[in-house]
């Protein structure tokens, strides 16, 4: 059998016995996961130790492969949002509009610019919960916990908010081929507003605990470095690009749902370390609460909250129950009796961890031809075994943490 078929551990004992005849120092090694607090998802790293510094380390993952891309060729269009939920459920809402904007490009619909604005809206509280998870668990791995229980609270005032817009709180399934399922309550924009007004002090105070911080710094400056060459080689999108300092942000380079409308800065770092990595995420929360108040400001009046498509807009259930035009539709719709172009394209959306992007083949019936996911983690975890070479393994804990790499988003 070839060496490379052996699993990770009998290519490293042989190793082992090697290392020990040439200079008679003892290696060992460590299985990191598939099962572990510090791995934060399920997998698997196999490690070999010198002492507690990583000589070498292979990763595996499908753990939880689910099969989503092939269960989502068995599945109607519409149905398949709750699948995009559970990639990265720490920002479920990004995934669904994403997915909502993929089938827009394909069916050539306009959306309304209110509907749009609350996208973005609706996105970037996305980003700020999917950013709040990463950074508070980064400095639960260096040892301080104050943080994290702190701001975890404005997470759960977002769920609120969701709950108000959709009924769901952590896989929303939220939004239309179109829009929204129905306009926004009072209630929402009365929680987003109290949000808006509290969080920023939180989130200052938050920073203000880790980011002059001399054991915080200590334990991440100058830890899993990357450059910015090693980080476009690997395919890396996102803060964990942006750290390396390429100022590469989708919603800048191909602007969707109306971002070309707001001012904000594309913040970047400058070494790629697991420092930079959480300063950038940092910033970012501050440059999506401008983009909400913008969006705020900015929005259009009236209440067209969808796009005026009934061929792919399912009625109201009220309306199906009572208008014989509404009934047609809806059987339509849910029978699969209204077509869709033959094509091939590929949107994407700047998600909580990079470029998340829909690759959708059809082939004219009412289910995709083959439907591919570009997830950010699933890309940026192969370099995880380079950054953390010749590292000791407490580092290994919070170059992992600062990746914040998503299990779900990860196996798929």
């Amino acid at each position: 059998m070839s060496e490379l078929l052996l699993p990770p551990e009998h290519r490293y004992a042989k190793k082992m016995k090697e290392q020990l005849n040439d200079d008679g120092s003892e290696l060992s090694i460590l299985n990191l996961g598939p099962t572990h607090p510090a791995t934060h998802g399920i997998f698997q790293n196999v490690l070999l130790m010198d002492g507690e510094r990583i000589l070498e380390a292979e990763p595996t993952i499908g753990y939880i492969h689910r099969a989503f891309e092939k269960i989502a060729e068995n599945r109607p269009f519409y149905q398949i949002t709750p699948l995009t939920d559970r990639m990265n459920y720490c920002s479920s809402p990004i995934n669904n509009m994403g997915w909502w904007m993929t089938l827009e490009k394909l069916l050539d619909i306009e959306v309304p610019k209110r509907a749009q604005y609350l996208r973005v809206i609706v996105m970037e509280l996305a980003r700020i919960t999917d950013h709040i998870i990463c950074n508070s668990i980064l400095g639960v791995d260096t040892g301080a916990f104050t943080g994290f229980l702190y701001v975890f609270q404005f997470r759960e005032r977002v769920y609120e908010i969701y709950e108000e817009i959709c009924g769901a709180r952590l896989t929303t399934n939220m939004g239309r081929i179109g829009g929204f399922e129905r306009d926004w309550s009072p209630e929402a924009f009365r929680k987003l507003d109290l949000f808006l007004e509290e969080f920023p002090v939180a989130w200052q105070e938050f920073e203000n605990l880790f980011v002059r911080n001399r054991i915080f710094m200590d334990r991440t400056i100058d830890v899993g470095p990357i450059t910015a060459e090693q980080a476009i080689s690997y395919g890396f999108t996102g803060p964990n690009l942006r750290a390396t300092g390429v100022d590469y942000d989708v919603r800048v380079a191909q602007p969707y749902s109306s971002y070309e409308d707001f001012d904000f800065i594309i913040p970047v770092g400058k070494t790629g370390d697991t420092y930079d990595r959480f300063c950038v995420r940092n910033a970012e929360v501050w440059e999506s609460l401008s983009i909400i108040r913008q969006a705020l400001d900015k929005m259009p009046e009236g209440n067209d909250f969808h796009a005026d498509v009934p061929d792919y807009y399912l009625p109201p259930k009220e309306d199906v129950y009572t208008s014989m035009e509404s009934l047609i539709y809806h059987f339509k719709i849910v029978m699969g009796e209204v077509p869709v172009p033959v094509a091939e394209i590929y949107h994407p959306v700047e998600g909580g961890n990079g470029e998340l992007g829909f690759y959708l083949v059809t082939d004219g019936s009412r289910t995709p031809y083959r439907l591919h996911f570009r997830r950010p983690c699933f890309i940026y975890y192969q370099a995880y075994p380079e950054m953390i070479k010749g590292s000791l393994l407490s580092d290994a804990i919070v170059i992992l943490s600062s990746l914040n790499v998503i299990a779900g988003e990860l196996d798929a």
